[in-house]
Parts: C-alpha cells; sequence; structure tokens
C-alpha cells in the first residue's frame, strides 16, 4: 500500500472521515469493542469508519500519548481511545491488525491471548529483495494471515482490505462505481461479522474461501505493487456482476 505518516492521512481524508462519523450508527444493537493495532494509514482509515457503524474504538499504539495518536483518537470520535497494544486488545471483541506486514505475526504473538477474538488482518508482506527487481510474496507457499493464525491459534482470522488502497476505503465514491472487498477464513460467523463491517463503510463482500486462499489475495497485492512500481497504477474493485436473465 501507499505510504503516508498519519499526519497526512488525517489532513487528506479528515473531511471524509468526519463526514463518516457524523452518519447515524447502522447497528449499535450489536456494537463491538474494536481494538485497532497500529495507527498506519489503514488503522487511520478504518478506525473512524467502524466507529461510525456504532461500535467503540481502542488503538493500540506504541506510544500513544503522540499528538498524531491523540489527534486520530479525536477524529474518531464516540468514545475512541488510546492506549498500549496489549491493554487495547484486553476486552476487545475484534482485533484489526494495521501494523507492517513483516511484523505482524511478532505483534501477533506480543498481544498476548486472543482466544475467541475475531482478528482482521489487512497486512501483505513483500520481498522486494530480487535480481530482476519484480517483487515476490514474502511468504512463500503460504500467507501471512495463516502465520498470524498459527501465532493465535485459538483466535478467527480473517483476511480483508489488503487489496485496497486507503484512500478509496475512506472515499469508495472515487472509483466511479462499486467497491468489493474480498475476505478469507475459517471462521463462518467471523467472516459474516467482517462483512457486516465492509457493508457498513457502503463496500461490498465476495467471500474468497477458508483461509488458505489469503496466499492468493496476498499475490494480487504483489501483483497491484509491481505494477504500481512501473508506471501502471490500478486498483481492484472486483465489482460483482448482476444476476443474469
Amino acid at each position: 500500500m501507499r505510504t503516508y505518516k498519519t499526519a497526512t492521512f488525517v489532513s487528506l481524508a479528515a473531511a471524509a472521515v468526519v463526514a463518516a462519523c457524523t452518519t447515524s450508527p447502522s447497528n449499535t444493537a450489536n456494537a463491538a469493542r474494536i481494538a485497532v493495532i497500529g495507527t498506519g494509514n489503514v488503522g487511520s482509515a478504518l478506525g473512524p469508519e467502524f466507529a461510525a457503524q456504532g461500535h467503540t474504538i481502542v488503538y493500540g499504539s506504541r506510544d500513544p500519548s503522540r499528538q498524531e495518536v491523540k489527534d486520530l483518537v479525536a477524529l474518531t470520535g464516540a468514545n475512541a481511545s488510546a492506549t498500549t497494544q496489549q491493554e487495547a486488545v484486553a476486552g476487545a471483541d475484534i482485533v484489526l491488525l494495521s501494523v507492517p506486514g513483516t511484523a505482524a505475526e511478532q505483534v501477533t504473538k506480543d498481544l498476548g491471548d486472543l482466544s475467541g477474538k475475531i482478528i482482521i488482518d489487512p497486512t501483505n508482506r513483500v520481498d522486494r529483495n530480487t535480481p530482476d527487481g519484480w517483487a515476490n510474496h514474502g511468504v512463500p507457499g503460504g500467507s501471512n494471515a495463516e502465520l498470524i493464525q498459527a501465532a493465535a491459534p485459538n483466535a478467527r482470522v480473517v483476511k480483508a482490505f489488503n487489496t485496497l488502497n486507503w484512500v478509496q476505503m475512506v472515499n469508495p465514491e472515487t472509483s466511479g462505481g462499486a467497491i468489493t472487498i474480498a475476505i478469507a477464513g475459517n471462521d463462518a460467523e467471523a467472516k459474516a461479522v467482517v462483512a457486516e463491517l465492509i457493508k457498513g463503510m457502503g463496500l461490498e463482500v465476495v467471500d474468497f474461501g477458508p483461509l488458505r486462499y489469503a496466499n492468493t489475495l496476498e499475490e494480487m497485492l504483489v501483483t497491484w505493487a509491481n505494477a504500481r512500481g512501473r508506471g501502471q497504477a490500478f486498483n481492484y474493485y472486483m465489482r460483482l456482476q448482476p444476476p443474469q436473465n
């Protein structure tokens, strides 16, 4: 994904996020406590979007006292807060693991017991150290999502949000049409919960199947990155095909 500092995100996307946060929550009866681990682009995009649906957001940061984190909490509103990563997951129903792909497995281990929690994994691990300059998937034969599941065997990992840049997560209208988010996971109930979060953002959902297909989604990101690095930028919209008569 494109690299920006949190402060840049706030300045560019604040208007869109604030507009989302002032809408009526879509499902307050089933509101969840969501720990957003990491306050970079993806966490900063999704935290306010989930808050707009009536969920309680707790940001987990290595330095929750940083001004950028305080600004994000204020922007998120709806009783949002920030604390350490370990404290954020305590009592959380859902954990959004918004950290660098190379750190995701270790961060998961460091968070402690995640039994029963839904982990949303938007991470990617890309190997750019190749002889020809074309990046490869950083987990040959597997996926970051499967590494995360192995690190938290009693959690319910759902791969999602790894193939769409954060700008259009916040403002899907810029795509000129519908955007579909692909998900993968072994737990049907967890996938249904994540699907509702996605739909609450005005996006559509397609189920790629069990968690082993997270490998396919992460490979898609590598293709995205290779094209972008060669001046052929594109985004995955995966618009659902209308029913055929």
